[in-house]
Formats: structure tokens, sequence, C-alpha cells
């Protein structure tokens, strides 16, 4: 009886990130060993690089459409409850920071922004890919591919919620120095009825945090960012898949099935836009929240103690009610229209003049 092994069969699978050599011995078992498949690993990191790039590029882009708008929106939330508003409205806001501050003024700190805009929509349409690459991956779908309209709408819904979340670790710390920078500071004037607006700079504002606050100070109001990012992100991309969805049927003929490539930019720019007013209306309040939060100390700096995510809400819906919860959603709202479509498009578009990209379809 020959005790040496038979040479092994291999039967290599492919089309997956981790495959399976099937191996055939002597004694009939069956033994399997997972592989990586290098090529399906290189197209992987050839995805992440283009998520990452096209969508710092878009983010950029839409944050310089914005901006104007955003500063008005912060300093119109974090107006105090215990004095009279300063500001009456979005367009008497924005006359005064004009005033004050001049057309630059508007773009005060906005190097901040423009960094957390890169990161988090890099950080958006990257896990909002890895995680419908997971779903695919676990065979909770009937047919694996490589499209997003081959997963189910609910499923797409997930993703968003997933791809929010964890845009939220990151966004937070960036959105407590932007914040900071919007609303000017009040220091003491000559006159004792009067008071000067004092500018903070990024470097300040950094290190007072961290003198004050130690490192977990950055995520002051992380609790507001992730019930907006994750509830956002569910109407974000869902609105934006939603209303491609109906794009594509209300275009398709009997027996045709039209794809994302197929829909003209004026329609995808329309569902980019009402993507941005859903994420923006539907969780406005716990971005109020968020903004008094990591603005109610801005006017000393000082290391006091902070009031949490429920007494701010509490402060504010005793004070104002659900009008002070949605102060300034109206100009925020009207913001997201050009910046949310501008987004998505930039960002399909850049995608799809990728050089490599044309290579792998």
């Amino acid at each position: 009886m020959d005790l040496n092994p038979s040479p092994a069969v291999t039967v290599n699978g492919s089309g997956a990130p981790f495959s399976e050599n099937l191996i055939l011995d002597s004694s009939g078992i069956n033994r399997t060993t997972p592989t990586i498949n290098p090529t399906t690993a290189h197209n992987q990191g050839a995805e992440a690089l283009k998520d990452v790039v096209c969508g710092s590029a878009a983010g950029i882009v839409g944050k310089y459409i914005e901006y104007p708008f955003d500063t008005v929106k912060v300093r119109l939330q974090s107006q105090p409850d215990h004095l009279p508003l300063r500001y009456t409205g979005p367009l008497d806001c924005f006359k005064q920071a004009l005033r004050q501050d001049g057309f630059l003024g508007i773009y005060r700190g906005i190097s901040a922004p423009l960094v957390g805009a890169a990161v988090e929509n890099a950080c958006l349409f990257f896990s909002y890919r890895i995680a419908q690459d997971g779903i695919r991956a676990s065979g909770l779908i009937p047919s694996p591919s490589t499209t997003s309209n081959d997963l189910p709408y609910s499923a797409l819904l997930l993703c968003g919620a997933f791809s929010g979340a964890v845009t939220s670790l990151f966004l937070t710390p960036i959105e407590l120095v932007k914040c900071k920078m919007q609303v000017p500071l009040e220091g003491p004037s000559s006159s004792a009825s009067a008071s000067t607006l004092r500018k903070p700079t990024i470097p300040a504002i950094i290190a007072s945090i961290y003198r004050h606050h130690g490192l977990m100070g950055y995520w002051h109001g992380q609790l507001g960012t992730l019930i907006r990012e994750t509830g956002g992100g569910v109407a974000w991309f869902g609105g934006f898949e939603g209303m491609k969805l109906l794009f594509r049927r209300s275009s398709s003929t009997t027996g045709e099935t039209k794809t994302d490539d197929d829909l003209p930019v004026y329609q995808r720019m329309l569902a980019g836009a009402a993507a941005g007013v859903a994420y923006n209306f539907l969780f406005y309040p716990a971005d109020t929240v968020k903004s008094r939060m990591q603005t109610e100390e801005v006017k000393a700096l000082t290391g006091e103690a902070r009031s949490t995510f429920s007494t701010v809400g509490r402060a504010i819906w005793r004070q104002h009610g659900l009008r002070g919860l949605y102060r300034g959603c109206g100009i925020t709202c009207a913001r997201s229209v050009p910046s949310s479509a501008f987004i998505f498009t930039v960002y399909e578009e850049l995608k799809g003049r990728w050089p490599e990209g044309r290579k792998e379809e």
C-alpha cells in the first residue's frame, strides 16, 4: 500500500478577494485553503483610491458653494437663550456678517471645513461602497454583483447608515473647530456698553480645547454628530438612490432596463439636490443641539463644565420649542440644493473618467 499522498489537485475560484483552493488528497478528504486573489485585491485598492480622491474633490467643491450659508446657519443656531436674539433671520444675519467682517470674513475659518469636507465625503463614499461589498460577500442577496442597482433599496439604506456612523468619528473634531471659528468672540472694549469682536485662530482654538479638556475634548458633541450622520446617511444616500430609481423607472421602456450611466447629468443633479434637502431637514434638530454644544464656551474658551446633549436639547425646547430646534433650517436646506447636487455629480463624473476605471470595466 502506497503511503505517499498523490499529487494534490487544486481548483481555484476567481472573482472574490478570498477564494478557496479545493485540494483532493489520497484519503479522499477534500481540504480547502483560503487564498487571496491578487487581481481582486489590487482592484479593491484602486477602488479605495478612487473613492478617496474623487470624494475629497467633490467635498471641496461643495464646501466652497455652501460655506457662506453654513456660517449664517451656525450663527443663527448658536444665539444664547438668556439674551435677546442678535439676528432676526438669515438675511439679517448675512447683512450683519458683511458689515462686520466683509465678504472674505464670511469664509473665515474655511481651511478646517475644507479638510473636513474632503475627509467627510471621502469617508462617506468609501464606507458606503465597503458596506455594499460586505452585504454582497455575506450572501444575503440572491446574486452578488458589482453595481448598487442590483442591491435592494433597503440594503442601500443600511449601507448609508453605516457610512454615516463611520464618518461621524472623523467629522466631530473638525466641526468643533469650524463652529468655534464661525461664531465671533466678544471681548471687552473701552466702551462700557459695547464690545469688540475678536477673531479666533485655528491653532488657538485647537490648543485651547486640548488644554482645557484633553484629547477627548475634540469629540465634544459626538452624540449629536452620530445621530445626524447615521440618520443623515440613510436620508442622503437613500434620497439619491431613490430619486435615481424613480428616474430610471419613468424613462425605461418595456423590456429595457436603465442603468445609472443612462441618466442625464441634470437628473443626477436633481437626485443629489433632493438627497441634500432630505438629509438636512430630517435630522436638523440634532445638528442644532450639536452646534450649541460646540459653541456654548466659545466666548470665554474656558474649561468650565460642559452641558450634555440631552440638557442642551431640553434647554432649547423650553426656550423656543420646535421652532428653536429648526432655527436656520431654511437656509441650510437652500445651501444643500446646489452643494449636494455638485457633490454627487462631481464624484460620479470624476470616478467615471478615472483612467484605470475604464480598463477594469
